[in-house]
């Protein structure tokens, strides 16, 4: 199994801020935003590891985090995407690396209060398709949202949508096998001019091989000024990354 971190994007959200820094290097309460989804995926048994960055300050990942010797890692992979053109398409850079492997991806900006120990375990033995991590929001309208039925067999999923069917939002950590850079080579970009991850995941309920888990204590992203500072006061007051 092998880790993907995507830390790209300009950040707009977080400007002034994001104007001399990439927002994944943004201090989250004591350490950079970045130090949280690897720490995430050391945690599950994770040390193959890429990050996927973009914009003008790349270089500082490499300053800052080196070969990933402070996580225990023997060395720490990177790749750069040019422009914005997607979650799906920042992944489809990451194809060689992964070399047929199993992978976790993370959204760089999304923190969790434990670990997805439990979900990486059972993908492992999952023979195929693709996993997403589900967690009840009370604003679902925000995020792609799925339906699941009675037994957490996924129905649909629907991005930001008005009238939401549930309050499952799927977050920033998604699991796949290596068929997923077929689909994303099927893909055709959305409204906004992107490659969608929703569209991916959708591509493997259609193909019955789509699973999912609900998410086991907090999660939030840090990619506004609001979702940042309550980061930060919710690792401060119960921490991160539990093992």
């Amino acid at each position: 199994m092998k880790g993907i971190i995507l830390a790209g994007g300009y950040g707009t959200r977080l400007m002034p801020m994001t104007r001399v820094t990439n927002k994944h290097l943004l201090p989250v309460y004591d350490k950079p935003m970045i130090y949280y989804p690897i720490q995430c995926l050391v945690n599950a048994g994770i040390k193959d590891i890429m990050i996927v960055t973009g914009g003008n300050n790349a270089g500082d990942f490499l300053e800052l985090l080196g070969d990933g010797r402070e996580f225990g890692l023997k060395e720490l992979h990177y790749t750069y995407q040019q422009g914005a053109g997607g979650i799906a398409a920042a992944l489809k850079l990451t194809e060689d690396f992964v070399d047929g492997d199993k992978i976790v991806v993370i959204l760089g900006d999304n923190i969790i209060e434990n670990n997805i120990c439990g979900a990486v375990n059972d993908f492992t033995a999952q023979k195929a398709g693709a996993k997403i991590m589900l967690k009840k929001v009370p604003d679902p309208e925000r995020f792609g949202v799925a339906e699941v039925d009675a037994k957490g067999k996924v129905l649909n999923i629907v991005e930001k949508p008005v009238s939401p069917k549930s309050d499952l939002a799927v977050i920033g950590i998604y699991m796949f096998d290596e068929q997923v850079f077929e689909i994303i080579s099927t893909l055709k970009p959305s409204g906004r001019g992107e490659l969608e991850i929703t569209d991916v995941n959708n591509a493997y309920l259609k193909l019955g091989t789509l699973t999912s888990q609900v998410l086991d204590g907090w999660w939030t992203d840090a990619g506004t000024i609001e979702s940042l500072h309550r980061a930060s006061n919710m690792i401060a007051e119960t921490g991160a990354n539990k093992k």
